[in-house]
């Protein structure tokens, strides 16, 4: 679900809370679903950074991190004609345990109306590529690091 500004996802992992939580915060779980490499320091205002190939790396900071149950960052590109700048966004994700599974609550805040559209079907195709790792599959190799670079946007 997206508005002006914002993209709102809510799905469920079966998994439990604490391993969804490792692959938000910990790089070699984190680079299983998204991006070549990260450097994360989940605690309020650590680094947050992931390279996501040809040329595009996400930075931000840690804002707000509840071991388990929630986590806020800021997140932009790093680059002089991204339209998200490091730091001008903010992810929350709050973990909610139901029934032996994780409800995981999504949201991506404080993007340009034109990004929403691309930072959608990033999010779709990467946060798809999480549930099946958290749940203890395997997702493949990303198909989107073979491919070039589709804007300078996102």
């Amino acid at each position: 679900m997206e508005s002006e500004n914002t993209i709102r996802r809510e799905f469920r992992i079966a998994a439990d809370p604490a391993t969804v939580f490792a692959f938000f915060t910990d790089p070699q779980r984190l680079v299983r679903w998204m991006g070549l490499s990260a450097e994360l320091d989940p605690r309020p205002g650590g680094i947050f950074l992931v390279d996501a190939g040809h040329g595009r790396v996400a930075r931000g900071e840690f804002r707000e991190v509840v071991p388990v149950s929630r986590l806020a960052y800021t997140w932009g590109w790093e680059s002089d004609k991204a339209s998200v700048a490091p730091g001008s966004s903010l992810i929350e994700i709050e973990l909610v345990p139901i029934e032996g599974h994780t409800l995981v609550r999504f949201t991506h805040s404080g993007l340009p109306p034109e990004a929403v559209p691309e930072h959608s079907d990033g999010w779709s195709h990467y946060l798809g590529r999480l549930v099946i790792a958290a749940s203890g599959g395997e997702p493949g190799p990303d198909p989107r690091l073979n491919q070039p670079r589709r804007s300078v946007s996102t």
